[in-house]
């Protein structure tokens, strides 16, 4: 086979699963060991995948700063953000105090909460108005409404959070990668998001798969400083990684 063909077949198998190891290619295209790695090496120096030991994983994609309207994002990965949400739920534990940042992902824990003694604190007013329905207590915290994101923003946000200190809180996130965070393109936003998650003893972010790999401008976290919650590996450099779960 073509060397050319050969890189192309593997930024094509990439591009399926997420990440590929040199044993795995080696068998797939009858090549010596020495040759993958060559080929891997060329096509990380021309930016077109990221080299690991053992293998590679996909690059990360360029920076995006579309925001898009909830009512669109509700309908994106909904079978995945709702089993997130069922598993979610399962940690609200009786008298926890939890914050709920606002997003179409950390929405999806409320239909399966069942601890009606846990209170929560959130800055989403979709939110806030489903916990009342079901019946928790909640306290809707004060401050400018962003229009695309429902989300309450603002000084006035940011101080009354800083009075809180919360046992858990699920967080929602444009973007997840291991080198740079947490991430949304908002800086509003951010800066609700960290003040928040700075002020809770156990953190979580709740992502889909499509959110890995990707970076928006304002980081709001490291990757390590919350345990994140989603459907499925997005690629094998991210197996057995102590902060990551896979809802079932």
């Amino acid at each position: 086979m073509l060397t050319e063909k050969r890189q192309e077949e593997i930024l094509a198998l990439l591009g399926q699963q997420g990440s590929v190891t040199v044993q795995e290619l080696t068998e797939r295209f009858q090549a010596s060991e020495s040759t993958i790695r060559r080929d891997l090496n060329v096509l990380d120096q021309r930016g077109m995948l990221t080299k690991v030991f053992g293998g590679a994983v996909q690059k990360e994609k360029s920076l995006s700063t579309r925001e898009e309207k909830v009512a669109l994002r509700m309908e994106l990965h909904r079978e995945e953000k709702m089993r997130i949400g069922r598993y979610a739920a399962t940690l609200v534990a009786p008298d926890d105090f939890i914050y709920l940042d606002a997003g179409t992902t950390t929405g999806s824990l409320i239909p399966y909460l069942i601890e009606y003694k846990a209170s929560f604190v959130t800055n989403a007013v979709s939110h806030a108005l489903k916990l009342a329905e079901h019946g928790f207590r909640v306290i809707l915290i004060g401050g400018e409404l962003k229009n695309s994101t429902e989300a309450i923003v603002g000084n006035e946000a940011f101080v009354t959070l800083q009075k809180y200190h919360f046992t858990k809180g699920f967080f929602g996130a444009n973007a997840v990668s291991r080198q740079f965070g947490f991430t949304t393109p908002d800086i509003n936003e951010a800066m609700i998001k960290e003040c928040a998650m700075k002020h809770c003893r156990a953190p979580y972010v709740l992502c889909d798969h499509s959110k890995f790999h990707q970076t928006t401008p304002v980081c709001f976290g490291e990757f390590d400083s919350a345990r994140v919650i989603t459907d499925r590996i997005p690629d094998e450099s991210y197996r057995n990684l102590p902060n990551l779960t896979i809802a079932d």
